[in-house]
C-alpha cells in the first residue's frame, strides 16, 4: 500500500514538472517574438535587405484613449492588441484615399494564411463613412470628433503637422507600437514586401 502511495506521488510530481515545462515553453514561444520586434525597433536592426518604409525612431506607443470604431466605442490599447495593423490616415477620404484603400485590401488578400494576423484600419475625420463600409465591410474605421482624430494623427506622426492631408500608411505591432510609415506615393508592392518580412520574423499576431 505504501509503495502504491509513493508511486502515485512520484507520478504526480513528474506530471507537475512536465506541466511547468510546457507552460514555460509556451511563454517563451509567445513572448520572444515580441521582444525581438521591440529590439528591432530600438536598435534599428533590419533582418535582411532594405526596408521601403521609414522606421519610427524612437518607437511611439499609442496612449490609452477611447474612440469610435465602426460606430462602437473601443479602448485603443485593447483595439491594437493581438493583430498587426495596417493603418491609413486621411482627413476626408477622397479619390486618392479610396485608391489607397483598394491597394491595401489587395496587400491584405495577398497574405493568404497570414490574413488572420492582420487588420486594416482607416482613421478619418469624415463623418459619413457608409459608402466606405459598404465597399470594404471588413475595414475598421476610427472616426469621431475632429479634435480627437487630429490628436491621434499627431501621435502617429510623432507630433508632425498636416498628418491627415498626407494620407500616410503606418504599421502598428500587436503591442501598440508604431513601427513604420509610408508616404502616399509609396507603391503597395513595397509595403507588402516589408509587411511579409515582419510577419515572417515574428510569431506575434
Amino acid at each position: 500500500m505504501q509503495e502504491n502511495s509513493q508511486s502515485k506521488v512520484s507520478v504526480n510530481a513528474a506530471q507537475q514538472r512536465k506541466g511547468r515545462m510546457i507552460f514555460l515553453l509556451l511563454a517563451v514561444f509567445f513572448t520572444v517574438p515580441l521582444v525581438v520586434v521591440v529590439a528591432m525597433i530600438k536598435f534599428d536592426w533590419r533582418p535582411s535587405g532594405k526596408s521601403y518604409g521609414q522606421l519610427i525612431q524612437p518607437p511611439v506607443s499609442l496612449a490609452s484613449s477611447t474612440h469610435w470604431v465602426n460606430d462602437q466605442q473601443q479602448a485603443m490599447p485593447t483595439f491594437w492588441q493581438d493583430k498587426w495593423n495596417i493603418v491609413l490616415i486621411a482627413g476626408e477620404c477622397d479619390t486618392r484615399c479610396m485608391q489607397r484603400l483598394h491597394d491595401l485590401r489587395q496587400v491584405y488578400v495577398s497574405l493568404y494564411k497570414d490574413m488572420i494576423r492582420v487588420q486594416r484600419v482607416l482613421i478619418t475625420q469624415q463623418a459619413d463613412t457608409s459608402k466606405i463600409r459598404e465597399r470594404y465591410p471588413d475595414l475598421l474605421i476610427i472616426n469621431g470628433e475632429s479634435a480627437q482624430v487630429t490628436a491621434l494623427g499627431r501621435m502617429l506622426s510623432g507630433g508632425g503637422q498636416n498628418t491627415l492631408d498626407a494620407q500616410r500608411v503606418y504599421f502598428i505591432d500587436p503591442l501598440g507600437n508604431i513601427m513604420m510609415q509610408y508616404p502616399l506615393e509609396q507603391e503597395a508592392k513595397w509595403i507588402r514586401k516589408d509587411l511579409t518580412k515582419l510577419l515572417k520574423a515574428s510569431w506575434a499576431g
